[in-house]
């Protein structure tokens, strides 16, 4: 477990806490996280995600959710570290990019004192494949303020003929890879995702021995000050079901 979630021991090899005592002057509040691609439930067959914190917490979690294909997929919920719910993650059937949305779970419909229908769900985020080729990791993703307009006719019987506004954020990169980033509007990054390393914690083969990449199953995620950790772990969540790559759910880099 050492290996999968940064060290509280001065020395460690963690890159999250690398990168975190070596931005202290420029970047003091970079949120770094170590994402483990598998349940904090532990079950056999499990297809989840475990999300630490640099100091070694557990900050996110999404537990024993299903490999079905999207028909089938139900909702997935981001938990925090003790469980608590905090966004729900729900496909669009019918969609050619693969289109997911993202509600908070505190905006869950509830049923009105008077007992009538229950209020409509305030969508945080609509996110999709910017092609519909399955050979794409590329995604963007429309915040509730900004959601493309449906190509349905309008109520007054006329389709609509205004252009969508640009996505809130793109996906650029292989998240397949684990190598890719998320920028905002403006074009700057808001978040990274990389391969994490695990190197020497000894100063007498610091010198000799050269970082070890961890397997893909284990991944480092750095979300720049000023956004949101769980909007972004969302999004982290829908592209590992976007992108298409096998299911491997108990390969996990503890053997490493």
């Amino acid at each position: 477990m050492s290996r999968i979630h940064p060290s509280n021991h001065r020395g460690a090899g963690d890159h999250g806490r690398t990168v975190s005592s070596s931005s202290t002057a420029t970047a003091p509040e970079l949120q770094v996280y170590t994402v483990w691609k598998r349940s904090s439930m532990g079950f056999q067959g499990t297809d989840g995600f475990s999300v630490y914190d640099a100091g070694g917490r557990l900050a996110f979690r999404v537990d024993n959710y299903g490999r079905r294909c999207k028909a089938f997929a139900g909702e997935i919920l981001l938990m925090d570290g003790r469980g608590s719910p905090l966004l729900s993650l729900r496909p669009q059937i019918l969609s050619l990019h693969d289109r997911w949305n993202c509600y908070r779970v505190a905006d869950a419909p509830v049923e009105s004192a008077e007992g009538g229908c229950p209020a409509p769900e305030k969508k945080l985020f609509s996110m999709r494949r910017c092609s519909a080729l399955h050979s794409s990791d590329e995604a963007e993703v429309y915040m509730s303020s900004s959601s493309p307009s449906s190509p349905e006719s309008s109520s007054s019987g006329r389709r609509r003929c205004r252009s969508p506004p640009p996505p809130s954020f793109r996906i650029e990169g292989s998240f397949s890879r684990r190598s890719c980033k998320i920028t905002g509007s403006d074009g700057q990054e808001a978040a990274r995702i990389s391969r994490k390393k695990a190197g020497p914690t000894s100063p007498a083969t610091v010198a000799t021995l050269r970082p070890v990449s961890l397997g893909d199953d284990v991944f480092s995620l750095v979300v720049r000050p000023g956004v949101d950790a769980a909007t972004v772990m969302a999004m982290v969540v829908v592209l590992d079901r976007i992108c298409r790559r096998p299911y491997t759910p108990m390969a996990c880099s503890s053997r490493q």
